[in-house]
């Protein structure tokens, strides 16, 4: 495990466009989310332990926050051939235990994780009713381990903002967790 921090991704970027299988089947793509007031793009998997620390905290931030109207999705984009526990199969399963209420997108090209110059996982991203991004770092200062509980607090902070009409704060710490598994050969320019 590589402790990886996000990559801040310039504040104002339009969200990267992205079609992608479902755990249900569906393709999902952004023009689906066109029209919400908000939109939640979290790149995450089902391995790794900042994802786990978070995952019944971002259920339920999910769901106070659809209930809103705003949209969620997460991207898993890790390598499966590496990572079989991040399998489009083991993401059914991971999605209905942890009661997913949002779209679990499968990224097996890891193109979408390119273009959102995603890093780790969790990695999160809050656009406007624009699809303009607004906010992109941590959940909140928890970390497995820190005896911090999760809460989401700069998370829901951003998703509040966006909701009220007002700026969000442009000081945002970043996200840190496992770094995404690339696959052979396909680590991004950005790293480098």
């Amino acid at each position: 495990m590589v402790l990886t921090p996000s990559t801040m991704l310039p504040l104002g970027t339009k969200a990267p466009a992205f079609s992608l299988s479902n755990v249900d089947g569906r393709t999902i793509s952004l023009a689906d989310f066109a029209g919400a007031p908000g939109l939640l793009v979290v790149f995450m998997c089902n391995h790794c332990p900042y994802v786990k620390h978070v995952a019944a905290g971002l259920a339920q931030l999910a769901r106070d926050y659809q209930a809103k109207g705003v949209a969620v999705v997460g991207i898993n984009s890790n390598d499966i051939v590496s990572h079989p526990a991040d399998s489009p199969a083991e993401m059914v399963h991971e999605a209905k235990s942890r009661e997913y209420t949002f779209a679990y997108l499968f990224d097996e090209t890891q193109r979408v994780a390119r273009a959102y110059k995603a890093a780790c996982t969790p990695d999160f991203y809050v656009f406007d009713k624009a699809q303009k991004l607004v906010y992109r770092g941590q959940m909140d200062s928890s970390r497995p381990d820190s005896g911090i509980p999760v809460t989401g607090k700069d998370l829901r902070a951003a998703i509040d903002a966006v909701l009220e009409g007002k700026p969000v704060p442009t000081d945002q710490k970043p996200s840190t967790g496992c770094n995404i598994k690339w696959q052979p050969g396909n680590e991004p320019d950005y790293f480098k």
